[in-house]
């Protein structure tokens, strides 16, 4: 038999050739990728009132380029949305104007005229759901009794309550925290001339006729994708009650301890915090409490990790950057394929890469974490940084399998403690129903969802569990048990069945899986394909994993490619979108290669020649579409909770890549 070295193979595959090359042009000094992380609306106002609040505003360099920004991705009917794909709604178009106003556009400005007179078309700025009205409220564009109580002394209940904050999902938490601070002390910005010049531009009627305690519920129909139930609108109203003559003495009580938790989370995230939200609303809580103290500037000191200034403009990004999550998947894909993997290129991008994986374990908890609501994190991998130091259970996940498959290429492997301490964190983890949620293990019942305050997003109160957070999981578990069969052998292996088992009751009955953090059926149902396969259940799951490639097969598009619009997320069910999307093929393609890979022995004839000529059409359709620098950017590629869309912007680098390396791969094990 004839062997071909790596470099030769290379040269026959041009499209693997070229996707590794971008990809190490790509690549940083430290190993890792930096991308565009953009795509929610709401982000960059809420700073952009923060640094108000501080008097520090942006640069001129910074202001041209956040308008350039919002005037790209202003809709034609002059608002903005949730999120860049989505229909003008009253949260985008008025904080958006606010912030078009704070970066010093003028009110006669064309793209200042178009956005008011979509407001007031729609009825007004106070029709902004809760999120809205607060950080207006912070800004003094809108009055505090307008808003629902956001009452700090929750913080006093005792912690076994079902909704003491700290059993709420960690970004619910971490939203809450500082807004129950600005609420408690109704916290208000110096009035300024363009303040003064707001009250009178976001309202139909002069800023002193609106009732705004009527309007605390009071939001456009366009925003609600999660409705208020009636007991938390009486809830809400027996709060304002107590609002109206609460205990002064409560209340300083509740606040010292809200900025005392502010305090832990800034220190213990090198003042990044665990998202954009928080980051903004810390920045003004620490400048209400003390304006001279120096948690101000260590917090101005990092807002930039936060900003990304693309083809589009500058933006706020969705986190302080998705480093970790991109440097893992980009590692499998080169690995996939091991010619791919010996080529000398890809050798030094996984030495690299590798080096900064090995950086960003996080090495031990945060401090009294207990305390402060969180869970180990030693030995965990993070999205972003070890730095910022808030683990997530996938990235855990795809580190382990990573650093497993790696230990062969490196002279520092993490070693067996180290893999250990991952391990420990995902069966910490694991929540009472199999499943693994993307933070930490549901803290509270179901029913708390009765009491999401945030109109625009759905199931936010809890730590659910995901299809690919599972999946990755379970897989991680298992590479980890192979390599490792002794260490915590029958937890392992407790916990694999039982997150074998949430995956297979949680497939629809057309073969699906539902995603949380992609769009949407075809990402979900590519994990689903992964987990079941890692567990090799026998013919059962082979049935289901083949009910899945049956899905992805009838949803496959003329010219070989899969395209699926973000409408899935929100609606639950398939939505076409308008093209075949690189990415959305990569995924059904790994899928269905990874489903074939394990049934084709077992699967009738016909079935093969199906799967053999999806998986061909498709392979097909990526190689005609990829370019010099990667595939085509058209559209976003991730969502959170249910309703808000973000860009992944180096996806459409790694994951078609992934996909040609294990087509790749296949055809040579044929």
């Amino acid at each position: 038999m004839t062997t071909i070295a790596p470099e030769a193979e290379l040269h026959v595959n041009p499209s693997l050739n070229r996707g590794l090359a971008t990809l190490a042009s790509l690549q940083l000094s430290d190993g890792h990728w930096a991308g565009d992380y953009g795509g929610p609306l709401f982000l960059m106002p809420g700073l952009l009132i923060a640094l108000e609040v501080t008097g520090r505003r942006p640069t001129k360099h910074q202001r041209e380029r956040m308008a350039t920004y919002l005037s790209n991705v202003q809709r034609e009917d002059g608002g903005w949305g949730l999120h860049v794909e989505d229909r003008s709604t009253m949260f985008g178009t008025a904080m958006n104007y606010v912030a078009l106003r704070l970066l010093g556009v003028p009110a006669d400005d064309p793209r200042a005229v178009r956005a008011r007179k979509w407001i007031h078309t729609e009825g007004g700025a106070q029709r902004v759901p809760t999120w809205g009205k607060c950080w207006l409220s912070v800004l003094g564009v809108y009055e505090w009794e307008g808003v629902n109580p956001l009452l700090p002394e929750l913080w006093l209940l005792p912690e076994k309550v079902p909704f003491h904050p700290s059993n709420f999902w960690c970004h619910t938490r971490a939203v809450f925290l500082p807004m129950s601070y600005l609420y408690g002390r109704k916290a208000r910005a110096e009035e300024t001339d363009v303040v003064r010049a707001l009250r009178t531009e976001l309202y139909r009627e002069p800023y002193d006729k609106v009732d705004f305690r009527r309007c605390r519920n009071d939001v456009h129909p366009l925003d609600v994708y999660s409705p208020h139930t009636k007991l938390f609108d009486t809830m809400n109203e027996v709060l304002d009650r107590y609002e109206r003559s609460h205990s002064r003495f409560m209340r300083k009580r509740a606040l010292a301890k809200v900025m005392d938790h502010i305090h832990h989370e800034d220190m213990s995230t090198g003042y990044l915090d665990i998202g954009p939200v928080s980051k903004a609303l810390h920045l003004a809580c620490v400048w209400f409490e003390n304006p001279k103290q120096q948690a101000v500037e260590r917090h101005l000191d990092r807002v930039t990790d936060y900003l990304w200034d693309g083809r589009d403009g500058l933006k706020m990004q969705g986190y302080n950057g998705s480093q970790f999550w991109d440097l893992a998947f980009t590692m499998q894909a080169i690995l996939e394929h091991p010619p791919l993997a010996e080529d000398p290129k890809a050798k030094v991008v996984l030495d690299r890469a590798y080096d900064w994986l090995e950086r960003n374990q996080v090495r031990a908890d945060v401090p009294e974490r207990e305390r402060y609501y969180r869970n180990p994190t030693i030995g965990c991998f993070p999205f972003s940084t070890a730095e910022q130091a808030w683990p997530v259970t996938d990235c855990t996940a795809e580190g382990v399998k990573v650093a497993l498959k790696m230990e062969a290429r490196t002279k520092r492997p993490l070693g067996a403690r180290r893999l250990e301490q991952a391990i420990d964190s995902l069966l910490f983890e694991q929540n009472d129903d199999g499943g693994w949620s993307e933070y930490e293990r549901a803290r509270g019942p179901r029913w708390l969802e009765i009491f999401n305050a945030a109109e625009v997003f759905g199931d936010i109160m809890l730590g659910y569990s995901h299809v690919e957070c599972t999946s990755a999981c379970t897989q991680a578990l298992l590479a980890f048990h192979e390599r490792y069969p002794v260490y915590r052998a029958r937890e392992v292996k407790k916990a694999v069945a039982r997150g074998a088992e949430w995956l297979r009751q949680n497939q629809r009955p057309d073969g699906s899986f539902y995603a949380s953090w992609a769009i949407c059926f075809t990402y979900a149902t590519w994990f689903g394909i992964e987990g079941l396969r890692a567990v090799d259940g026998g013919a059962a799951d082979d049935r289901l994993i083949e009910r899945a490639m049956d899905f992805l097969v009838a949803h496959q598009r003329e010219g070989g490619g899969w395209g699926e619009s973000y409408l899935s997320c929100v609606e639950k069910r398939w939505v076409d979108h308008e093209r075949p999307q690189p990415v959305q093929t990569a995924w059904a393609l790994l899928g269905l290669m990874s489903g074939f890979e394990h049934l084709h022995k077992r699967l009738p004839a016909i079935k093969r020649a199906v799967y053999s000529a999806a998986i061909a059409s498709g392979v097909t359709y990526l190689q005609d579409t990829q370019t010099e620098d990667g595939w085509p950017f058209d559209m976003v590629y991730g969502v959170f909770n249910k309703n808000c869309m973000i860009n992944y912007d180096n996806y459409r680098y790694y994951f078609p890549l992934w996909a040609l390396a294990r087509a790749a791969r296949q055809e040579r094990a044929r």
